[in-house]
């Protein structure tokens, strides 16, 4: 099954705990925390705390995705605040299998994230240690863009890199994915489909969930019937 995460980044901050408890009665599978310090990416968005507030408001997983400079020194904090997934980027750890390990340590599940001018070479030695990939198809930073398309390209070379060597991981993309560009991440290979201003700027979200995985789930579908 196709994962769809809600991120909380284009969430009415003012009713987070509603719209957190709204994107799981909707469908979504997993809630995205994008972090972010106003150093590594040029904004400043949220911390613990607020991961631990979202805990408290859901059973789902939650997807915390580290934008910050010195991520190692906050990992700890976000597994203790509740978040269930972990990405760093490889851009900002000077020892990234350490950092994956320290995830993983903590009780999380490890992951890493590339933003779309990085190339795949930075975690092709990390590959088998992780449980997912974070392809970010946006510059890191602030909501509501429109997705880079050569990263289409990144999300097909991992998918092959990942299949070729059978290995167990999740392709997760975030930026500009909606109802009208997720059959493109779709036929990459993307598993998990970060949604933040076509989930929480819709007038339904049930039906933009139901819509967005159906839509994902048929792609792949055809897809598969097109390789027999």
């Amino acid at each position: 099954m196709k994962i769809i995460a809600a991120s909380i980044l284009s969430a009415d901050m003012g009713r987070l705990g509603a719209e957190v408890a709204a994107a799981e009665r909707a469908g979504a599978d997993w809630i995205h925390a994008d972090v972010m310090d106003g150093h590594f990416v040029p904004n400043l968005t949220m911390g613990p705390m607020v991961v631990e507030a979202v805990r408290r408001a859901t059973r789902l997983p939650i997807d915390a995705h580290l934008m910050i400079e010195k991520p190692d020194d906050l990992v700890e904090r976000f597994a203790a605040a509740g978040a269930t997934h972990i990405s760093v980027h490889a851009e900002a750890c000077a020892h990234l299998n350490r950092s994956i390990q320290l995830i993983r340590s903590c009780g999380a599940s490890p992951g890493v994230a590339l933003s779309p001018a990085s190339p795949l070479a930075l975690i092709e030695w990390s590959l088998e240690y992780l449980d997912y990939v974070l392809l970010l198809s946006v510059n890191p930073g602030f909501g509501g863009q429109e997705y880079i398309p050569n990263v289409l390209r990144k999300i097909s070379d991992l998918k092959r890199e990942v299949s070729r060597r059978g290995l167990r991981l999740l392709i997760e993309s975030d930026g500009g994915i909606n109802e009208r560009t997720i059959p493109d991440f779709a036929r990459a290979g993307v598993d998990v489909f970060v949604v933040g201003s076509a989930l929480f700027g819709s007038l339904d979200y049930t039906r933009t969930v139901g819509a967005l995985r159906a839509t994902a789930e048929a792609v792949e579908a055809a897809d598969a019937a097109s390789r027999l």
